[in-house]
């Protein structure tokens, strides 16, 4: 395999992200072929190194394996594009955030043109490039990918291949991304609720993490009834109406002790709507049905 031979990599674009890429590459012992549109963010890796390619063209040849990370898919597309014909019988492994629709286009781009595509999300940040437990995630050709899996596996241990859709890498970018974000914001609206009783914010903090491990109990039943798709969503710790009543207090709480209300509010409505289409005997996975959107049947009643 090549792998083991440490292959030629190819490293297009070099951000903060694109630079601990390609320094990972290079840390182990990869020959790391370089190229960026602004020709200054190459130096640092070439004194490492690096190789310096002067065009795209001189890039995408100099390695069977082409990392990419630009800013978004129309620079991909603007730098590959003039050199695809330079890409049959090669791998492009793009680690460009994106869109699931973007993923499969480009897909159907690299199929016309003989080249295997892979698309990436990376689940950490520059400094967490390399480490044992940062996850990049990949979907395309198994093919394609087990033949550079020991090479990509050098940016992050939890390097995973989600399947051959490639569409996969996008959706589960922003599925964990909305997580992070949804998680993060009521961290700060509680550490803002307790600021007004003078708790500091790394009080709370132990009590939050341990709550947050507590929360992965609910989400772990909560998904076998979703995957279960009988529509019965049993309540077994708590109805959704339950849910309604002590979010109340979270909402009177912030109103009363001048914090920001809004986040609440938000979930109190989606909470309510949910209710209305007749869910509130059901436990709080029932609120699926609601993202998923109107044309989905309502589940069984309990």
């Amino acid at each position: 395999m090549a792998d083991k031979d440490r292959s030629p990599v190819t490293v297009i674009g070099l951000g903060l992200m694109g630079h601990a890429l390609a320094a990972a590459f290079l840390k182990g012992g990869h020959p790391t072929t370089v190229w960026n549109r602004s020709a200054g963010k190459v130096d640092e890796l070439v004194a490492q190194g690096a190789l310096r390619a002067a065009t795209p063209a001189e890039a995408v040849t100099a390695a069977e394996l082409i990392v990419v990370c630009v800013s978004d898919n129309d620079v991909l597309h603007a730098v590959l594009d003039p050199v695809t014909d330079r890409l049959a019988g090669r791998v492009v492994a793009n680690l460009t955030s994106g869109s699931s629709d973007q993923a499969r286009a480009n897909a159907d781009w690299a199929r016309r043109a003989g080249f295997d595509y892979l698309d990436g999300a990376i689940m950490t940040v520059p400094a967490g490039v390399g480490a044992e437990d940062s996850v990049f995630f990949y979907a395309g050709p198994e093919r394609a990918y087990a033949r550079h899996a020991q090479t990509l596996r050098l940016l992050g241990g939890g390097t995973t291949h989600l399947g051959e859709d490639h569409g996969l890498a996008p959706l589960y970018d922003v599925a964990l991304l909305g997580m992070m974000w949804g998680t993060l914001n009521s961290f700060l609206h509680g550490a803002a609720l307790l600021e007004t009783a003078d708790v500091k914010a790394s009080e709370f903090l132990p009590w939050a993490v341990k709550w947050v491990d507590a929360v992965k109990l609910f989400a772990t039943d909560y998904a076998g009834q979703i995957d279960a798709g009988d529509g019965a969503y049993p309540a077994r710790d708590a109805t959704l109406e339950v849910h309604f009543g002590a979010l109340a207090h979270l909402l009177h709480e912030s109103r009363s002790q001048g914090v920001d209300a809004e986040l609440p509010r938000f979930v109190h409505t989606l909470m309510e709507r949910a209710i209305a289409r007749g869910l509130g005997g059901h436990s709080y996975a029932a609120m699926t049905e609601l993202f998923r959107g109107p044309e989905h049947s309502s589940p069984k009643q309990p």
